[in-house]
């Protein structure tokens, strides 16, 4: 199986194609952010000293949520390759068993999410401290790259799943548009959640991808909001925290943090068993 992990890893990155454009959808953002939507965020609190860091924060949690699906979403993009050239009957004529052949398939994905999470993290933090904030201290960004790795697996689980109703190039590149495009409204990048209805509001909470950005956000942004709002009424910073989707609350309670933990978690058990399930099915 490694054999077939770092054949795929080779693959997808020798591919500038593929890797560019799965990165299309987090350099769009970024590009927007820097032309005008930073500056509309920041305009609701002017004259507040750290309001840049602090959104500068906001948008970069944003993305390492979306780079993580996005990526994934195009490392997977090997497994319909090989369909559609019948390589994968050149695998499946080998020792090694479906589900290993399944399962190398998945951690090259999984890999190329959490290693192009990583390096973006690594320049959202350049960038951050380029602009005037400050670098994580080493616990934050320990638990950055925590949420990085389990983000990038519940994605692999749910892209897996996804993955197995295709058997086009071009029924995977639509789905891949359409799914770069809804992410950034899914995590509240384009549009904060606390401007959306609220029936578009419960379902960006349902969205496994919108919890990884909702407990990144609040560890890169615990710093600056500290200092935006220091003396600020409780109420405020609260309002804040929700319209910007820096926190979910259902019920008027704020969900805690364990339980975005678990929804991630819990969607990888799920559509793991439910992605081997449709490709044990097909094996038949």
């Amino acid at each position: 199986m490694r054999a077939l992990i770092v054949r795929n890893l080779k693959v997808y990155f020798r591919d500038k194609a593929s890797v560019f454009f799965s990165l299309l959808a987090v350099i769009i953002i970024f590009s927007l952010y820097l032309l005008f939507l930073g500056d509309a965020w920041a305009s609701g609190l002017p004259n507040v000293a750290g309001v840049k860091p602090m959104m500068d924060s906001w948008i970069m949690a944003g993305l390492l949520a979306i780079t993580s699906m996005t990526t994934v979403m195009g490392a997977f993009g090997t497994m319909v390759d090989d369909k559609v050239h019948k390589i994968s009957k050149d695998f499946s004529a080998s020792p090694a068993g479906r589900g290993k052949i399944v399962a190398g398939y998945e951690a090259a994905s999984f890999l190329v999410g959490s290693l192009m999470s990583l390096v973006a993290f690594a320049l959202a933090e350049l960038y951050i401290v380029a602009r005037g904030g400050a670098a994580l201290a080493l616990g934050p960004a320990a638990e950055v790259v925590g949420l990085i790795l389990l983000s990038a697996l519940c994605n692999t689980a749910l892209v897996s799943f996804l993955i197995s109703f295709f058997k086009s190039q071009n029924a995977f590149g639509t789905a891949s548009s359409i799914l770069g495009t809804l992410v950034g409204f899914l995590t509240g990048i384009y549009l904060p959640i606390g401007m959306l209805p609220a029936a578009v509001q419960t379902v960006i909470k349902l969205f496994p991808v919108s919890h990884a950005a909702v407990l990144i956000r609040q560890v890169m942004m615990a710093g600056p909001m500290e200092k935006v709002f220091a003396g600020a009424p409780a109420a405020t910073a609260q309002a804040f925290e929700e319209e910007m989707g820096v926190v979910f609350r259902f019920g008027g309670q704020a969900l805690p943090a364990y339980v975005s933990l678990l929804i991630l978690m819990g969607t990888a058990v799920v559509f793991y068993g439910l992605a081997t399930l449709r490709f044990s099915r097909k094996a038949r």
